[in-house]
């Protein structure tokens, strides 16, 4: 009777190389590669040939994880960030800074970038934000009030950018189709005011919608700082 063949060992990697930022990339690469919902502790073990269970090591679940991914891209929004000497040329830096990031990780921007992550750069990044406001000329509970609808109107168009993103490229480009087909073909008597401004809407890319609500929302701020 011939006897099986042994079972090949599976060779688990020394742990000396499993830092808190190494978990961090294969996540973000996991996820930009496969979806988010890809990402497990278990997934993340194989793709860095450790057990799961050394992943846990560094994070005690999947929402710490998560939390640090959020600081992650932030933290990646501020590298090399340097404050201007005007308030509106700071925050709109810092806002397309914001917006770069989610863009280069559409599928992990989309599942984090919501969150309060209670981290480094999320408290730098309030820092800089609340000092710019301050420096307008806003004070207080108006400042507060500022600071926190201009970071989620930021984040939250940079996460819908990113999760459009995600969306197959064939669906992206009927979306933008769209606007130059469907919108203009409609009826100017049932729509008239479609019809007065449906040659523009096609033009209003991502870069625009973007740029106009920051500048819609930075003009309020200097309008309310001038009341005040």
């Amino acid at each position: 009777m011939t006897e099986a063949a042994p079972r090949p060992v599976r060779r688990r990697r020394s742990l000396g190389f499993l830092t808190p930022e190494v978990i961090m990339d294969a996540a973000m690469a996991l996820m930009e590669r496969e979806g988010s919902e890809a990402l497990t502790f278990r997934r993340l073990g194989t793709e860095l040939g450790v057990d799961h269970t050394a992943v846990l090591r560094h994070f005690g679940g999947k929402d710490d994880l998560l939390l640090a991914l959020t600081d992650r891209l932030l933290a990646e929004s501020l590298h090399g960030f340097v404050a201007s000497a005007d308030w509106r040329q700071t925050l709109t830096d810092l806002a397309r800074r914001v917006r770069r990031a989610c863009r280069a990780h559409p599928h992990s921007a989309a599942l984090v970038a919501g969150r309060t992550s209670r981290g480094a750069a999320e408290f730098a990044g309030a820092e800089i934000v609340l000092g710019a406001l301050l420096q307008a000329g806003l004070q207080g509970r108006e400042a507060a009030s500022c600071y926190r609808a201009l970071v989620d109107t930021a984040l939250a168009y940079s996460t819908y950018e990113a999760v459009h993103l995600t969306l197959p490229e064939s669906a992206r480009a009927r979306d933008h189709e769209a606007w130059s087909r469907e919108y203009r073909a409609l009826p100017a008597d049932r729509y008239p005011s479609i019809a007065a401004v449906s040659e523009h809407l096609a033009e209003a890319d991502a870069e625009d919608q973007f740029e106009t609500a920051l500048a819609l929302f930075l003009d309020a701020v200097e309008l309310r700082a001038a009341r005040s």
